[in-house]
């Protein structure tokens, strides 16, 4: 197999990046304080939200990761794409405008704002740690494993550190604002780039008809009996819980919205983020069913969307995708790296020294996201220790995440839950979910004890359970104090922008919830 790059290759991708660290320094002119590095200055519109946080899921996780699922599992790996579209119309519709009134720098931000300032301390630093080893580690090794299988002469590492270093840089001198216009650019470079490697799969596959004549019924379905290993029925509501966290707790994504200009733009962009995941079906789905066609018998699943590459495009296409994927991995490692930066400042930072200026602020979170840089370069070989990176990070965060969701569930619609209540819930249960997932993932430690066979999105429902038992058990004693402006309200959802109904939120919810509810039903 020839993976080398040809002249016309690497001159695109020289040309696209010269481009990104130029805009990246542009950018940086205009920073002048905490607010503007890390919220652009609150100015965002609903297009730029939406584009930049589909361009930061779209990495380690999807290109690599999510066609490597496709590929040794089937459309069932979809079940993953199109609850990200659920949870964001719940999002937008409930939890926007609450996070908005807030006036929010992080998510971490709300938790002392509803409950306390240690609940707040306990979910930054815990935030801190997924960033690092699970968004950072997953997207660095997803860029190196294709970098170096296309430039022989790059080590997997020595490709990682290089991403690492270009992201840092751009991430350093332009903060939010020049992250979120590049993932836009980034966006758009990814669906042509997944456009082209579905036409010339199929092409090479012998069309659609032909692709799926050659498939066996079982990598068509997408609801699976609750006996499968991957993804049983039983576990859907796991997977939504995941979403939940990935997507509206997580700083890494949240930050956008809390940037935007108003919770109208907010929630218009969360809802154009869901409508973006939808075509993953045919962007991310398909070319794993063609490379399991195609290349039956490859080392390891991850190696598929490098392999149609490689095989299925000429001089100058190839150099274009290698951009777009490269791009992609780059919108989540700038999106980890201004979140990080943003936690370790406004939650560590500035709570102990008050009196910094904005300009200090500023430098230090650029100094922070140059520690994350160098940091991330390191953990890169953690990655290589799971089947594919997909498993890597969802079933990292089936044992870690639930009782965040729980948490903050109850927070926003349930007034009595006490502070205690959270805090020892998160106390408990993180570290609990944490030990399982050494010994049943990790080590096999669970399976040589003799521990029942849980899948981990079930584990996943059942954590969350837990959590709410305990959240119940915690808040029983004495009333909780008031926080009306940290809670949903009817009244959030009484009015909407004016002009005529499509330019309503409620009706572009519903139609996004229809178009979703259309893509299960046809494929099913």
């Amino acid at each position: 197999m020839n993976a080398q790059l040809a002249a016309i290759d690497i001159v695109i991708i020289f040309v696209y990046f010269t481009a990104v660290m130029a805009h990246g320094f542009w950018s940086g002119r205009r920073e002048r304080n905490a607010g503007d590095y890390f919220l652009a200055g609150r100015s965002l519109p609903w297009a730029l939200i939406g584009a930049s946080l589909y361009a930061s899921n779209m990495s380690g996780a999807s290109f690599v990761g999510l066609i490597g699922a496709s590929y040794e599992y089937g459309l069932v790996v979809f079940n993953y794409e199109w609850t990200a579209a659920a949870v964001l119309i719940f999002f937008a519709l409930f939890m926007a405008p609450v996070f908005l009134r807030a006036k929010l720098f992080t998510v971490p931000e709300y938790l002392e704002t509803r409950f306390d300032a240690r609940t707040r301390r306990f979910y930054a630093g815990f935030t801190l740690f997924t960033l690092m080893f699970i968004d950072i580690a997953g997207a660095l090794f997803a860029g190196g494993l294709v970098i170096s299988m296309m430039i022989p002469a790059l080590s997997l590492w020595g490709a990682a550190a290089a991403i690492a270093l270009l992201a840092g840089v751009y991430t350093i001198a332009g903060g939010l604002r020049a992250v979120v216009v590049t993932d836009t650019v980034q966006a758009a470079l990814m669906i042509i780039g997944a456009s082209v490697i579905l036409w010339a799969g199929l092409d090479a596959a012998g069309g659609w008809d032909a692709l799926f004549a050659k498939l066996e019924p079982s990598r068509t379905e997408m609801i699976k009996p609750a006996a499968d290993p991957f993804l049983p029925w039983t576990g859907l509501f796991g997977v939504l819980l995941l979403g939940f966290y990935y997507w509206t707790l997580n700083q890494y994504f949240v930050q956008r919205v809390l940037a935007a200009r108003n919770v109208t733009e907010a929630r218009r962009g969360a809802l154009f983020g869901g409508l973006l995941k939808l075509p993953n079906l045919f962007f991310m789905m398909l070319p794993g069913l063609i490379a399991f066609v195609l290349y039956p018998a490859l080392e390891r699943p991850d190696l598929a969307f490098p392999t149609l590459i490689v095989e299925l495009l000429p001089a100058g296409l190839k150099g274009l995708i290698v951009t777009a994927l490269i791009a992609a991995i780059m919108s989540s490692l700038d999106s980890a790296f201004n979140a990080g930066a943003s936690i370790a400042v406004m939650d560590f930072l500035k709570p102990k020294r008050p009196q910094m200026s904005e300009g200090a602020l500023l430098w230090a979170g650029r100094g922070v996201t140059g520690m994350m840089m160098v940091f991330g370069m390191c953990i890169v070989p953690l990655v290589e220790r799971f089947g594919s990176l997909f498993s890597y990070f969802q079933s990292t965060l089936a044992y870690i995440t639930p009782p965040v969701v729980a948490v903050f569930m109850a927070g926003l619609f349930v007034r009595r839950v006490k502070a205690g209540a959270a805090f020892w819930t998160l106390s408990i249960m993180i570290p609990t979910g944490m030990a399982l997932f050494i010994a049943k993932e990790a080590t096999g430690l669970w399976a040589r004890a003799g521990g029942p066979d849980i899948h981990f999105t079930i584990m996943a429902s059942l954590s969350f359970a837990l959590s709410v038992c305990l959240l119940a058990a915690f808040s029983a004693a004495g009333t909780a104090a008031s926080h009306e402006h940290a809670t949903f309200k009817i009244a959030d959802l009484a009015h909407g922008p004016r002009g005529g109904w499509h330019f309503d939120y409620r009706w572009q919810a519903l139609g996004l919830a229809l178009v979703t509810g259309l893509l299960i039903l046809a494929f099913a």
